[in-house]
């Protein structure tokens, strides 16, 4: 036992997620209102997770999620097969008019002093449609899953999303695998159905199952209702107020064995400080900080948790971990798109105080 966590030293897979994925429109720099083209990206934020731990980290991932029999859907299926994420998919037939949908997110890059904006289109999503008992989580979990992962996006999409997590980490833990959530607390979604009391809710409900969290002060706050220092929009390097938070919430969730966030101070757009901490075990960590020129900042805190569930599925000493989600996270930032294009190779020399000198 490391991290005070019995992690599987083997299984077939070695992270499954859950969650929905989304299809992101970006036009760059220029606002929606007057954008005449867009990329696409792939996206969703457990995906993400596995994606990243499959392209980057040469690890066996997979994800159960809504996969709708349409254009879109096949746009989408592409994108996880080229990522190497293996699917388990409940499907839908679209028809023809409204859906169900595979969920779009418009998201330009704001540039400066000028803010990125995201807004949704999430009408009649497939992912929202999920319930208990879609997927048969015994046999998915027979084949040796070592890590399940799931978060607070999926959670708010619907009141049965939830208990789809509850019941996805039930049956991962009676397999023996270890289970992760991010926090990923949205207001937009909630407020669609219940507000911040049914996500407290329902996120105390999941929480209650979870080994490793990820989530900063506001996201405990505000998504489990944890007391705490006052939230401000502005996030800063101080993990202090991170770190005042701990006991609390291992008081509430006395078997979470890990809690980790990342810290970022925005200067601009396209400037901000980077860093990363982590309680683990009753011990805390902390990362170095990085100044970065982002180019797209939309997964880079799904880039920070993938780095750091690579760290320590691979049993890495717990600073190496946290540098490792750090590096990952920060490198993440420079391509464009919400996952990976960056190599471990990579990672691990910017984690060990790598630069941007030229690499011949």
């Amino acid at each position: 036992m490391k991290y005070g966590l019995n992690i599987p030293s083997k299984g077939n897979l070695d992270f499954l997620s859950l969650g929905a994925l989304i299809n992101r429109l970006d036009p760059g720099i220029i606002p929606f209102r007057k954008a005449t083209e867009c990329k696409i990206h792939v996206s969703g934020g457990e995906f993400n997770c596995a994606a990243n731990l499959a392209d980057c980290f040469q690890l066996r991932t997979g994800i159960a999620t809504a996969m709708v029999n349409y254009p879109v859907g096949e746009l989408i299926a592409e994108r996880v097969r080229a990522m190497g994420v293996k699917p388990f998919y409940k499907h839908f037939t679209h028809n023809g008019v409204n859906g169900p949908n595979m969920a779009t997110v418009y998201s330009d890059q704001g540039f400066g002093v000028r803010a990125p904006v995201v807004f949704y289109n999430r009408s009649n999503e497939a992912a929202a449609l999920l319930k208990p008992n879609d997927f048969d989580w015994n046999a998915i979990f027979n084949e040796g899953v070592r890590w399940f992962h799931s978060g607070g996006i999926f959670a708010a999409l619907s009141d049965t999303t939830g208990e789809v997590i509850v019941e996805g980490m039930k049956a991962a833990k009676s397999h023996g695998a270890i289970i992760s959530f991010d926090l990923n607390y949205r207001a937009k979604l909630w407020n669609i159905w219940g507000g911040q009391q049914k996500a407290n809710e329902t996120l105390n409900r999941i929480v209650e199952n979870v080994d490793v969290l990820v989530g900063n002060e506001e996201d405990l706050q505000l998504g489990l209702g944890i007391p705490g220092p006052e939230v401000t929009k502005k996030s800063k390097l101080d993990p202090d107020r991170f770190f005042q938070m701990i006991d609390k919430v291992i008081h509430q969730f006395p078997q979470i064995k890990v809690v980790a966030t990342t810290l970022r101070d925005v200067h601009s757009t396209s400037h901000h400080s980077w860093g990363a901490v982590a309680w683990i075990d009753g011990k805390t960590f902390q990362s170095p900080t990085c100044e970065l020129d982002i180019h797209d900042r939309v997964g880079g805190g799904d880039g920070f948790a993938s780095g750091l569930f690579y760290g320590l599925l691979s049993g890495e000493p717990e600073q190496e971990c946290v540098n490792l989600g750090w590096a990952h996270g920060a490198l993440l930032t420079t391509f464009p798109g919400d996952t990976t294009m960056a190599s471990i190779e990579q990672v691990r020399a910017f984690a060990k105080g790598g630069s941007a000198r030229i690499q011949r």
